[in-house]
């Protein structure tokens, strides 16, 4: 265990630490929430007589923990397969698979503060997760050199002032509907925009990107076929360090950037981020194979350091903001994550970098449009 990876781990367990001691300090504002809604057996009520479910409130939905572990191993394996889609997929299971969102939906009218409280606490649990994953992944990524440290550093500096920003303005005053409907809104924008990088047209600006990741290709299949290759002489190697620009190669390609381009551009990605509750991978991907040029197999491991920073800087200010969690659930979660989050990385190299995005696109189009349709108009795609 290097020096560098334990720091890492240390700031996520002391993150962890702080919510739960944090916690008793900020219980009564739950409970206040809880109070205001009225009792009985109907819809947007609390009955007290019935056994405590999510974060402790009566009548809460119960989560089957046998699914929750299996989904989090899920959302671990997407995120560190593509480096993004973790928070999207976390969100996806807490609102529609756990049926949190449905719940909180149901005191929009009857107990505003208790919806906002339950919504809160999902945009927090999503990124505990996500902040888990993206240590792991990071750390994974960066033994196999297949992850750019300065790039995911500019992003991460950028992202602590966006995120912290975007919280401070948006907790305890968003609604679950609106934010379903915004969480859906862009993620179809991203499928859209992603569709169209797979194109012919797309594809054609993409020919470093494109040189990198054939070059990787081979690589693997000349170690599948039993040739004896020194990956690690073929990862990441910066060659050239500045305030204006940073050169670097992999497997024989050389990639240059604007470390200003990445910082600025990490801003306003947490910032979105953080007001979906999610990691800001699917914004950070197509960020680094567009604009940075990177092929999937390097956007996945520099989005994951880029998440980490962009997390922990999420959760200290909700928790702040005296956002509760619910951490029988969360725990369970996180043990699935770790599982997932292990086995992605070593799974990654035996997709194509092509297919990966098209995995992507296809979640991004059915997730935008379902979320879009329920959270501002109330329909729903299937029933």
């Amino acid at each position: 265990m290097t020096k560098n990876y334990r720091i890492f781990l240390f700031m996520v367990l002391l993150v962890l630490a702080a919510g739960i001691w944090m916690e008793p300090a900020f219980a009564g504002k739950l409970q206040d929430a809880i109070a205001s809604a009225p009792s009985g057996t109907g819809k947007g009520q609390i009955d007290p007589g019935k056994p405590a479910g999510f974060l402790g409130i009566p009548g809460g939905p119960q989560v089957n923990l046998v699914v929750a572990f299996f989904w989090a191993m899920w959302v671990g394996w997407i995120f560190s397969t593509v480096g993004a889609f973790g928070g999207v997929m976390a969100g996806v299971g807490h609102m529609s698979v756990f049926g949190l969102g449905g719940y909180a939906k149901s005191f929009k009218e009857t107990a505003p503060s208790l919806n906002k409280a339950i919504t809160d606490s999902i945009r927090g649990s999503n990124q505990y997760l996500v902040g888990l994953s993206a240590l792991i992944t990071s750390f994974n990524y960066y033994k196999m050199g297949r992850l750019v440290v300065p790039l995911a550093i500019s992003l991460g500096i950028g992202s602590i002032l966006g995120a912290w920003g975007s919280v401070t303005l948006t907790a305890g005053k968003l609604s679950f509907s609106a934010y379903q409907g915004y969480f859906g809104l862009f993620v179809l924008v991203l499928g859209l925009y992603l569709f169209y990088e797979t194109s012919s047209k797309g594809q054609a600006g993409k020919k470093k990107a494109k040189a990198a990741a054939d070059a990787f290709e081979q690589t693997v299949k000349k170690q599948k076929s039993g040739e004896r290759v020194d990956t690690a002489s073929l990862g990441v190697k910066v060659t050239s360090f500045s305030l204006t620009q940073i050169c670097f190669t992999f497997y024989g390609v050389e990639f240059k950037f604007n470390p200003l381009i990445p910082l600025l551009g990490g801003v306003l990605i947490s910032a979105v981020a953080a007001f979906l509750g999610v990691g800001g991978g699917f914004l950070l991907v197509p960020f680094l194979t567009s604009v940075a040029e990177l092929p999937m197999y390097l956007a996945a491991g520099t989005s994951a350091l880029a998440v980490l920073i962009s997390m922990i800087t999420s959760i200290v200010t909700l928790i702040s903001k005296g956002v509760q969690f619910d951490w029988a659930l969360i725990g369970l979660e996180l043990i699935g994550i770790t599982a997932g989050s292990v086995i992605g990385p070593r799974t990654s190299k035996y997709f194509s970098d092509l297919w990966l995005k098209r995995l992507f696109i296809v979640l991004s189009l059915y997730v935008g449009v379902d979320y879009i349709l329920i959270g501002f108009f109330n329909i729903k795609m299937f029933g």
